[in-house]
């Protein structure tokens, strides 16, 4: 097995980050768990956008979580697919739209 920084059983340990601060971790899980009840958006909703965010961020241990979380909630491959390609066009524009910055330095230092 070749080895990574990242380590795939790591994220069975997530909820160890309490340890050296037992308040404010209790707070980020219960806020957490609030976060994913049944709203105004479905369960299954809120982990497809969790997964789409999860490749927007690239946090392998959220990929891996909500990979198991959206087929586990009856989410198609194609779906999954789909919300990671929306991740991905966001984030390029997001990219793109700063080169509007970049066309008004040059015209500035054009004049």
């Amino acid at each position: 097995m070749d080895k990574t920084y990242y380590n795939p059983e790591d994220l069975k340990k997530f909820g160890n980050v309490s340890d050296f601060q037992e308040k404010l971790g209790k707070k980020f899980f219960d806020y957490y768990g609030a976060v994913f009840e049944e709203g105004a958006l479905t369960a299954r909703e809120k982990s497809l956008i969790a997964l789409a965010v999860a490749h927007a961020v690239q946090c392998p241990y959220c990929i891996d979580a909500y990979t198991e979380d959206t087929l586990e909630k009856g989410c198609s491959e194609e779906q999954m697919m789909e919300a990671v390609h929306v991740a991905t066009a966001i984030r390029g524009g997001a990219s793109l739209v700063h080169g509007v910055q970049m066309m008004n330095k040059v015209d500035k230092l054009s004049m």
